[in-house]
């Protein structure tokens, strides 16, 4: 099975880089086998149909506003839930869903998954790279979750540093997924072993 991991915004608008400090992340972080590849995206567009056309399953790790929770707070749904949604929107014009059905009428099918996180300050008066603080105290949940995901594929995959990967637990499709106290590993659902 080939994976898309598709990381999508702008580093120069606070929390619209979410996507790409992701990216960031699992670039340094992990080391991914043939059948997955990390693209830092930029803008949801139809330039992304051909990596879409290469790809079996597309995840998709975007910015997202207007779902009523707490900002930091991560969603996991599928890419017809965001696309007809009246409220949760991803902060950018085109969707997951519209890249599929593109890709379809070209001849080829794919499945995909949609991660988002909540946004504080996606529109900074100026150009500035960071994130505001619930976001950013987020990202190691959004990183686990889409660990999870390749996790559920059955994607191989491993840590940079060559250190075994234990993987985290998966997240039931439609909940939101917040962690409420600092981040610890059993909040991830991760296994303790020792070596």
């Amino acid at each position: 099975m080939n994976i898309a991991i598709l990381c999508i915004g702008n580093r120069l608008m606070l929390d619209d880089g979410a996507g790409p400090a992701v990216y960031d992340a699992l670039q340094e972080g992990y080391h991914f086998g043939d059948e997955v590849t990390l693209y830092d995206a930029g803008c949801m567009t139809m330039d992304l149909l051909p990596y879409v056309c290469k790809a079996d399953f597309v995840i998709v790790v975007d910015a997202v506003d207007g779902t009523d929770e707490a900002p930091g707070t991560v969603f996991r749904f599928a890419p017809g839930d965001i696309a007809g949604h009246g409220v949760m929107q991803s902060l950018h014009d085109m969707r997951l869903s519209d890249l599929l059905a593109s890709a379809s009428l070209l001849g080829h099918e794919a499945d995909g998954v949609c991660f988002g996180v909540q946004v504080e300050n996606m529109s900074p008066s100026s150009f500035i790279e960071g994130l505001t603080p619930k976001v950013h105290d987020a990202l190691p949940l959004l990183v686990d979750s889409v660990l999870a995901e390749l996790v559920r594929l059955g994607a191989e995959f491993g840590n940079a540093d060559d250190t075994p990967f234990v993987p985290p637990a998966a997240q039931e499709a439609g909940a939101p997924i917040e962690a409420t106290e600092p981040a610890k590993p059993a909040d991830f659902g991760f296994e303790t072993r020792e070596e």
